[in-house]
C-alpha cells in the first residue's frame, strides 16, 4: 500500500506543478497550453485509478492500522478533489478570457456605418411612416364608404317595407289573387335576404380591412 500511496501522492504533486505553470504563464502558446492540459488530465486518470487500488489495499491492512490507512487515503482524495476544482476553475477563466479576446477582436474589425447609411435608414423610416399614414387614410375612406352603403341599405329597406304595405293595401282593394300576393311576398322576402346579405358582406369586408391594415 505504501508504494501505491507515495506514487499517488507524487502524481498529485506533479499535477499541482503543472497547474501552477498554467496559472502563472500567461504567454503560453495554444499548443503548449493544450499539451499541459492533456498531461493534467492523464495525471487525474492515474490518480483516480490508484484510488481504487488504495481502497482495496487499505481494507486489507491489519485492523490496528486500518483507520490510519483509510485517513491517509481520504486525505489524498481530498487533495485530488481540490486540484480538480482548481483545474476546472482555470479552464472556465481561460474560456472567459478567450471569449472576451474574440469579442474584442470582432469589435475592432467591425465596419461601422457611415452617416450616409444613417441618412438612408432615416429616409426609409420616413417612407414607412408615410405609407402607414396613407394606409390609415385609405381605411378611413373605406369605413366612411361602408357607412354610406349601410345607410343606403337601411333606406332601401324602409322603402321596401312601405311598398310591401302599399301593395297589400292595393291587393285588398282590387282583390288580387292569393297567387299574386304570394309572389309579391316572396319577392319582398328575397329582397330582405339581399338586404341582410349585403349588410353581412359589408361588415365582413370592414372587419378584414381593419384587421389587416390597422
Amino acid at each position: 500500500m505504501e508504494v501505491c500511496y507515495y506514487k499517488t501522492n507524487s502524481y498529485l504533486q506533479e499535477t499541482q506543478d503543472l497547474l501552477s505553470h498554467l496559472e502563472k504563464s500567461s504567454n503560453l502558446s495554444a499548443e503548449d497550453r493544450e499539451e499541459i492540459e492533456q498531461k493534467i488530465k492523464e495525471k487525474f486518470e492515474k490518480i483516480n485509478s490508484n484510488f481504487d487500488q488504495l481502497d482495496i489495499l487499505a481494507s486489507k491492512v491489519p485492523l490496528t492500522m486500518r483507520q490510519s490507512a483509510k485517513m491517509k487515503v481520504d486525505q489524498l482524495k481530498y487533495d485530488a478533489r481540490h486540484l480538480s476544482a482548481a483545474f476546472d476553475s482555470w479552464k472556465y477563466m481561460n474560456f472567459q478570457r478567450q471569449r472576451e479576446a474574440s469579442e474584442r477582436e470582432e469589435l475592432l474589425s467591425r465596419q461601422f456605418t457611415t452617416n450616409d447609411h444613417v441618412d438612408i435608414m432615416i429616409d426609409h423610416v420616413v417612407q414607412h411612416n408615410t405609407s402607414v399614414r396613407n394606409a390609415v387614410n385609405g381605411v378611413d375612406n373605406m369605413l366612411e364608404h361602408g357607412s354610406d352603403i349601410l345607410d343606403n341599405l337601411r333606406s332601401q329597406r324602409t322603402t321596401l317595407r312601405g311598398a310591401h304595405k302599399r301593395l297589400i293595401d292595393i291587393g285588398n282593394t282590387v282583390g288580387l289573387s292569393n297567387t299574386t300576393m304570394r309572389l309579391i311576398e316572396q319577392r319582398v322576402r328575397s329582397d330582405s335576404f339581399v338586404f341582410f346579405g349585403g349588410i353581412f358582406v359589408t361588415i365582413l369586408v370592414l372587419f378584414i380591412v381593419v384587421y389587416y391594415f390597422l
